[in-house]
């Protein structure tokens, strides 16, 4: 199924790179403002302004076009249903076209473009912290994040820890979906033909064998984790530890220019 081939969201590419080279927790604080920020542009120019950046990190990061693009593949589904939403549930006076009781007006076509534009664009940053960052630095840098409320009980390294599973497992869940398509197909399985209703129940045969796969995979996985006689993060020390340095500070400085041009862009555009 070429819906879920190349999907690489959750991957991590090494490069040799400057952003590559940044502690995670600036790079964790960068991707936190940059969604608030992706979420507060109104007006399509300043939306323009972060999708330049976008490329322009991908490339200063030798991350791949096509790869970057891929990264939104499991999320397109959403971005269609939300915009579609968008078209025909906002209210507006110039109507384009009707289906039945439902009218797309001009107004909600352009919030529609808008909202998916966000969404795509959130998605593409978020890519570029899992592309840039191994899951090792991603989970220290989440714990990192997350150690002032330990002191009110939260278990900052084992939610760190269950956040970079998820993520690196993303595209593994992919791959064993795709596998068990491949092995109804041969068994002659139909997905494509039908009404929505019959497509929907062909992919039936699909989940529950990849729903045993995944606990099949989470009891291999805590197992593993047990024979390595893995106690949570009390007592641990690692090897290379987090330093924030003058490279993390002139970071910080470009993004706050940065954020500057887009709010006065987005005020004034």
């Amino acid at each position: 199924m070429s819906l879920i081939k190349g999907v690489t969201l959750g991957q991590y590419m090494p490069a040799d790179s400057f952003f590559h080279k940044l502690d995670p927790r600036c790079k964790l604080l960068v991707t936190v403002l940059s969604m608030i920020l992706i979420f507060m542009s109104g007006n399509f120019p300043a939306m323009a302004i972060w999708a330049f950046f976008i490329i322009f990190i991908a490339k200063k990061s030798q991350i791949p076009a096509k790869a970057l693009m891929r990264s939104a593949k499991p999320i397109l589904v959403l971005i269609i249903f939300t915009s579609l939403l968008h078209i025909f549930f906002t209210g507006g006076n110039n109507i384009i076209f009707s289906i039945g009781p439902l009218k797309a007006s001009a107004e909600g076509t352009v919030t529609a473009f808008r909202m998916g534009l966000r969404l795509y664009l959130l998605v593409l940053f978020t890519a570029l912290l899992t592309f840039t960052t191994s899951p090792s630095e991603l989970s220290d840098g989440l714990e990192a994040a997350f150690g002032p409320f330990t002191r009110f009980g939260f278990p900052a390294h084992e939610v760190a820890m269950m956040m970079t599973i998820a993520l690196r497992f993303i595209p593994t869940l992919f791959e064993e979906t795709e596998r068990i398509i491949n092995a109804q197909v041969s068994r002659g399985a139909d997905f494509v033909s039908g009404g929505l209703i019959k497509r929907a129940k062909a992919y039936i045969p699909v989940l529950i064998p990849l729903f045993v796969l995944v606990f099949k995979r989470a009891d291999t996985l805590a197992s593993a984790m047990e024979a390595r006689c893995y106690r949570g993060g009390k007592g641990r020390v690692r090897m290379y530890p987090l330093t924030w340095g003058s490279a993390e500070n002139r970071a910080l400085m470009g993004f706050f220019v940065f954020c500057t041009v887009v709010i006065c862009l987005n005020r004034w555009g």
